[in-house]
């Protein structure tokens, strides 16, 4: 028996040595070959301390460290080794990442494990063919014109019937609102507007509350969202997956979260079947929500059977759904954060409505007018440069590979890239890179130009990029124009003054939301 146990404890300090080797080789190699800084890193833990103890700024922590690197990447690693990282902020090694070598960087297992429950086979959780097809469906789709009518159209009535007279009632009250909670509750309507044909009404004050599936959807699906991110930025992934596996804690309230999803999702696929036969009606007279699109556009695709076609429809609505919900409201919610700290910037946006006529209702401009708002245009852009809703992005490396910049990226790793950082790079951007300032989006003639995707990525880059830019910019700039056109926007904290910009106040999630919400009162013009 002693025996045994000597044996094994000497097998055990075997394997422990062989394995302290490889690790300390191939991280000399990697050093040698990419000369990149790397976080203070510690024996078996690696960089485990740093990432706790700044994970309060840890977008900022990691913009620093990038700032710090002469080729605006750097390398981690963390428990025991068993997981590597590259993160860059380099355009050049976006390209390699996001473009020229698309097919070797991956969403792989790590999105299935963490999204899987959520997102599914949706388009922004899988790759290759699954991938191509929905990519495919969605693009003809994101293209028509009556699809981007309808969300122009979609939006002025949320605006006017929703937005307009809620805000309206807040400020003849006096009231301090969350305007981050108040644009995520319009965007949701929105989305699901667009997304299922129904609406939520949660901004309707004729109601005391929204229908409860609706409200029950928009709790559940917010849960789902935070929770899977709080996976993604777990720094001891194997903990939440022993929680998963024995579903308790928290995993236990995720898993009732995804349930309330899916059963809001699947009912109105039925409905929708129910409602119109695909194969009786042609394209043109189908109805124009996305869900009825691709309710139509994969008709002609083979599944199993009817609740494998369900779940396909399923899974790319929800995709879209995380896609327009948070992610609009997020990039509002710092727009109004940092207009409120820059006087000159609202008197600039708002004297550019002065030759405009709005529709019917104050504020409310056509698709037509919006596209004329140069400045406003310009000054979105700038607040998506300094907070985009997607502040870091991730993908699996397929085989070994040498970025741009010389960088060595191993088999298995992590290939990170920092939208944020990179709007915060003096070499990118220039020594005003942290300084809000629109102009710098606009020519000698006002006009407003776009930069290079690869030095701006808040829409993602290359084959994966964002199919609803235009329309995002579309819906931003109706709501911005509609609520500045009408009120003044007064920050109770004093908004994004210039020396918050450097501290801002976010929390640790996949997106970029505003700590404590954002708690104003309104001044009617």
């Amino acid at each position: 028996m002693d025996l045994s146990v000597a044996s094994l404890c000497f097998i055990t300090l075997i394997f422990y040595v062989l394995w302290v080797i490889y690790f300390l080789f191939r991280r000399h190699y990697t050093v040698r070959y990419s000369k990149n800084p790397t976080p203070q890193s510690y024996p078996l833990i690696g960089n485990l301390v740093g990432l706790l103890y700044n994970r309060h700024r840890f977008h900022d922590w990691v913009t620093d460290l990038l700032s710090a690197s002469p080729s605006l990447t750097i390398q981690a690693n963390f428990f025991l080794g068993l997981s590597h990282v590259i993160c860059t902020a380099d355009p050049a090694n976006l390209d390699h990442l996001l473009r020229s070598n698309f097919s070797n960087y991956v969403k792989g297992s790590r999105f299935q494990s963490v999204l899987n429950e959520l997102l599914g086979n949706g388009i922004f959780n899988v790759d290759g063919e699954i991938w191509f097809t929905q990519r495919k469906i969605a693009s003809h789709q994101f293209n028509t014109k009556s699809l981007k009518h309808f969300i122009s159209d979609t939006v002025q009535s949320q605006l006017s019937k929703r937005l307009i007279p809620y805000l309206s009632f807040a400020c003849e009250n006096g009231e301090v609102i969350d305007l981050q909670d108040v644009l995520s509750k319009f965007a949701f309507d929105n989305v699901c507007n667009i997304a299922f044909g129904v609406d939520p009404s949660s901004l309707d004050l004729q109601k005391n509350g929204f229908h409860s599936s609706s409200s029950s959807f928009f709790h559940a699906f917010d849960y789902a969202v935070d929770h899977s991110s709080s996976r993604f930025m777990h720094p001891l992934p194997l903990l939440w997956k022993i929680k998963r596996s024995l579903g308790i804690g928290s995993e236990r309230q995720f898993r009732e979260a995804i349930r309330i999803i899916d059963s809001f999702a699947m009912n109105i696929i039925r409905l929708k079947e129910q409602s119109c036969q695909i194969g009786d009606i042609n394209e043109k007279d189908s109805p124009q929500d996305l869900l009825s699109r691709f309710m139509y556009s994969s008709s002609n695709l083979k599944f199993h059977d009817e609740d494998d076609k369900r779940k396909f429809l399923r899974d790319i609505v929800i995709s879209f759904v995380l896609a327009g919900k948070d992610t609009t409201s997020t990039a509002l919610t710092w727009f109004f954060w940092l207009i409120a700290g820059h006087p000159r910037c609202e008197r600039l946006i708002y004297n550019e409505f002065s030759g405009a006529s709005p529709d019917e209702l104050p504020g409310i401009f056509s698709y037509k007018m919006l596209k004329e708002f140069n400045y406003l245009h310009a000054a979105l852009t700038e607040s998506l440069r300094l907070f985009p809703p997607v502040p870091i992005n991730s993908r699996l490396t397929m085989s070994d590979d040498i970025l741009r910049s010389g960088t060595f990226v191993g088999k298995g790793w992590f290939a990170d890239y920092s939208a944020y950082a990179m709007g915060r790079m003096e070499r990118l951007w220039g020594a005003n890179c942290r300084e809000f300032l629109p102009e710098r989006w606009l020519d000698e003639n006002g006009v407003f130009q776009a930069c290079d995707q690869f030095k701006f990525p808040v829409f993602h880059c290359g084959p994966r990029i964002c199919l609803g830019k235009d329309m995002a910019y579309v819906q931003m700039k109706s709501v911005a124009a509609a609520i500045i056109y009408g009120f003044e926007v007064v920050a109770v904290d004093g908004g994004g003054l210039p020396e918050r910009i450097s501290n801002p106040p976010y929390i640790l999630s996949l997106i970029l939301k505003m700590k404590g919400g954002f708690p104003v009162r309104l001044i009617r013009r």
